[in-house]
């Protein structure tokens, strides 16, 4: 399972303010910032800008984002706005343990039934509803649903194992390996990622 794994990886992309910078904006507003010093008192001089008319001028110099650098901004925001749901199920799963017998069969299908489950189903059903326009985003993002998708029905299967007095090991096997599927098809959403971003000119 991976436990808010966009948001960490995301996170490495230059960031100002919580927005997403393209990489070299920065860069090219301070080459033309060039403060002298008084040999004398090693201060900056009159003629130096001032904080006020350097913010204006910095900001002038912030290149426009294009349209496909708008999409994909947006695309995160969209994806961040879903953490919660995630995060909740996740800290449930890991307060369960990675070992299931008939002592914690009952906890263990609480937790899916009551929080793991229902903030699960949410967040699927929520990231379904985002459509990238753009071609190869929305490629990305199709594979991030599907991986995201199998995890949703291991969680099912896991339920579905212990939901009687008995643990149902076959079913938790499934399960498993519905899990480790949806683990597989997230890590390379990661990677295609991490592509794009650098395709649309930020610093990773």
């Amino acid at each position: 399972m991976k436990k808010t794994w966009l948001l960490s990886s995301i996170v490495s992309l230059s960031l100002l303010g919580g927005v997403l910078m393209p990489m070299g904006s920065y860069a090219a507003a301070a080459d033309d910032v060039n403060p002298t010093y008084s040999d004398e008192y090693d201060i900056y001089e009159e003629d130096t800008i001032t904080d006020d008319n350097w913010y204006e001028d910095f900001a002038e110099e912030e290149p426009e984002l294009t349209a496909e650098q708008l999409e994909f901004e947006n695309y995160l925001d969209q994806v961040f706005a879903l953490e919660s749901y995630e995060e909740k199920a996740f800290a449930a799963l890991e307060s369960i343990g990675s070992s299931v017998n008939s002592s914690n069969r009952k906890s263990m299908y609480l937790k899916l039934t009551n929080t793991v489950i229902p903030n699960y189903t949410k967040y699927v059903s929520k990231l379904k509803q985002i459509k990238p326009s753009n071609p190869e985003l929305k490629k990305i993002h199709a594979t991030y649903v599907k991986g995201s998708y199998n995890q949703l029905e291991g969680y099912l299967l896991y339920k579905k194992a212990v939901s009687k007095t008995k643990v149902n090991y076959t079913l938790l096997k499934q399960g498993n390996a519905k899990v480790t599927t949806g683990d597989e098809l997230l890590d390379y959403t990661q990677l295609q990622l991490y592509a794009y971003a650098r395709k649309m000119g930020y610093d990773i």
